[in-house]
């Protein structure tokens, strides 16, 4: 398998893709150490977490390096990543304890009652490319911690970076025979799904995701999907400061190449200040620094995915041909590399593909609205559900529109953020289950009742 430096088109690093065979050995493996490491006290499976945390920050200069080399994220970001890993890791660290003590609900009776919470048993992180140290953390982590055994696949984008989170597991204490990166594409991710684990949880797309809840129903066992969106964000026309609004939902829209789940995807202007926010929004996207990725003062960088090119390139030219007036951007830059511009459609509607098809690219469509009204009936027009955003000085008007808002989340005045205190999940085609919050703790355990008389 040929690691690709998407920003140069040279082959990093060649590394052989596991076998069927050689992942059934590693599951033996990890199916063995598993119930070693649940016996192990909570407290000593989290001082390895703590270690970890401590060696992200250590060798944070390579491990950024790394993954700006193979998935072309600026490198400012690539630091950004790791930060918002380690504040994530912070959570796990003094949370989890707290949430996975066992629980006594009666004490003084003569029948006492308590609930103990024991791992799942071995479980696959099928992980994504876009974020990979933020997603892993996610579930490999609190996975861990909870005593269970993880076969972590990243993605094949993202490859060179699962290797350094197993290397730096291992050093801070995780046995070998508890965490085994599985290194391979679809089909290495097609033999986890025919081995008897005992949890799914996955970051990706809802085509795959959807394939995995069917391929796995049988066997009864949780599965969490982490899948796309088509993000709305709404401007209402009582902001203050345009400029400051059209910033951040630019930075929403484009950060990270637009390659997040909860990117902005779409958005909606009121009537009253749209030409005002176009302007501006225009004037910013057009200073936006793109080169390379490993330059710090780089902003947008190149494509993860030769592909995408292809299929950013064709939105665009339906978003035209459906009254789209394009403003900025347009197509790939001629040049080594997958670079896309930074690309603005005006004059948006819900006959784009640009308005209702996850994107994932450093592109938007931009929609004028006459009212709050027609502005949630649009931002509802979607089989999506992960986040949505308001920004209105008026917090009463934009809570009105963010209860009418099928999603995981809702923003006020922000957008594009994830808290670890509190849950990530999404709703309808954007995934199952939570991550992060005490409800991510408790995913990777289950409950056992305890009944006591005597």
């Amino acid at each position: 398998m040929q690691i690709i430096n998407p920003a140069t088109e040279e082959v990093i690093q060649e590394i052989a893709e596991d076998s069927p065979e050689a992942i059934l050995k590693k599951f033996q493996l990890v199916k063995d150490g598993q119930p070693v490491w649940a016996a192990v006290p909570l407290a000593e499976r989290i001082a390895c977490i703590e270690k970890f945390y401590a060696f992200l920050d250590e060798n944070k200069d390579e491990l950024a390096e790394t993954l700006t080399m193979e998935v072309g994220k600026p490198l400012q970001q690539s630091y950004n990543e790791l930060n918002g890993a380690r504040k994530r890791l912070e959570y796990f660290i003094k949370n989890s304890a707290r949430w996975l003590a066992e629980e006594w609900i009666t004490e003084e009776d003569a029948t006492r009652e308590k609930i103990v919470y024991e791992p799942l048993g071995v479980i696959a992180n099928i992980s994504a490319w876009n974020y990979p140290y933020l997603v892993g953390v996610n579930v490999f982590v609190p996975a861990l911690i909870g005593g269970n055994g993880v076969l972590y696949k990243p993605s094949e984008y993202a490859t060179l970076t699962g290797l350094h989170i197993q290397r730096l597991l291992y050093r801070a204490g995780i046995p070998e025979n508890v965490f085994q990166v599985i290194i391979g594409k679809g089909t290495a991710g097609q033999a986890l799904l025919e081995l008897p684990l005992h949890g799914y949880f996955f970051t990706g797309s809802y085509r795959t995701g959807r394939y995995i809840a069917e391929h796995t129903a049988s066997k009864l066992v949780p599965v969490q999907l982490e899948l796309g969106g088509k993000d709305p964000l709404y401007v209402m026309d009582d902001v203050e400061d345009v400029d400051s609004v059209a910033a951040a939902a630019l930075d929403g829209a484009v950060y990270n190449n637009g390659q997040s789940c909860c990117a902005v995807e779409r958005i909606y202007v009121h009537e009253k200040i749209y030409d005002k926010f176009i302007a501006a929004f225009v004037a910013k996207a057009k200073k936006l620094v793109i080169g390379d990725p490993l330059d710090k003062a780089t902003e947008i960088g190149p494509l993860s995915r030769k592909e995408q090119i292809g299929f950013l390139t064709q939105q665009v030219a339906d978003a035209e041909e459906n009254g789209g007036k394009l403003l900025l951007g347009g197509g790939a830059l001629q040049q080594q590399g997958y670079f896309f511009q930074p690309t603005v459609v005006v004059n948006a509607n819900h006959k784009m593909k640009l308005m209702t098809e996850e994107s994932f690219g450093p592109v938007i469509g931009i929609q004028k609205v006459k009212d709050d009204t027609e502005a949630v009936e649009l931002m509802k027009d979607t089989p999506y559900g992960l986040t949505a955003a308001v920004y209105s000085k008026n917090f009463d008007r934009a809570e009105a529109v963010m209860k009418q808002m099928d999603t995981g989340t809702v923003y006020w005045n922000c957008c594009d953020r994830v808290s670890a205190g509190l849950p990530w999940s999404g709703r309808k085609s954007s995934g199952l289950g939570a991550t992060l919050s005490y409800q991510g703790i408790r995913a990777f355990v289950q409950p056992k009742a305890y009944h006591l008389r005597g």
